[in-house]
């Protein structure tokens, strides 16, 4: 059984919504930033390979490293933006008052925040990226949240198939149904 070790290992609880619960926050300020106009990024975050990380160093070490990376997460965001653990252990970030281009920005700060993460297993180094895939409700001209998701997945989809440690940002009108 393989030892796994973080550089510093968060150790406190990384207070993240569950699914339910972020999926009401996005709800509530989606309508906020419909009523009031303001932008409201989704990101939408998936750690490259982490199956294989866990088939290889064990479900202790697939959770270091989540951990890990929220707590990267909270230190790079503000307090009022929201943070979800979804399914298949994606993470959601609900970013108010926040455009394309400042989650371009988050984004960049994010993927170099995870690549200068220490992991080790034996004594061997284990190289950790993400991949993020986000959405905005550009101009208040997208109609429903889910239209903001949907894309975000779409554009984290396409950013794990181009090999990962990427990020891509999708317009919800393209994944209008």
């Amino acid at each position: 059984m393989s030892e796994f070790k973080t550089s510093s290992a968060s150790e406190s609880d990384p207070g993240v919504f569950s699914l339910s619960q972020i999926m009401h926050v996005m709800r509530v300020e989606f309508s906020r930033a419909q009523r009031y106009g303001y932008p409201l990024t989704c990101l939408l975050i998936g750690v490259d390979r982490l199956g294989q990380l866990r088939d290889l160093y064990g479900y202790d070490s697939k959770e270091a490293i989540v951990d890990e990376i929220i707590a990267l997460l909270r230190q790079e965001t503000r307090t009022c933006d929201f943070l979800g653990r979804m399914m298949n252990d994606r993470l959601l970030a609900v970013v108010p008052h926040t455009g394309a281009e400042g989650a371009r920005v988050l984004a960049e700060r994010l993927l170099a925040g995870v690549r200068g993460l220490h992991f080790e297993s034996d004594g061997r180094q284990i190289p950790i990226t993400i991949a993020i895939g986000a959405a905005h409700n550009a101009e208040g001209k997208t109609l429903f949240f889910d239209d903001i998701v949907s894309a975000a997945e779409g554009a984290l989809t396409e950013a794990i198939a181009g090999g990962g440690d990427r990020f891509l940002m999708r317009d919800p009108g393209a994944a209008v149904r």
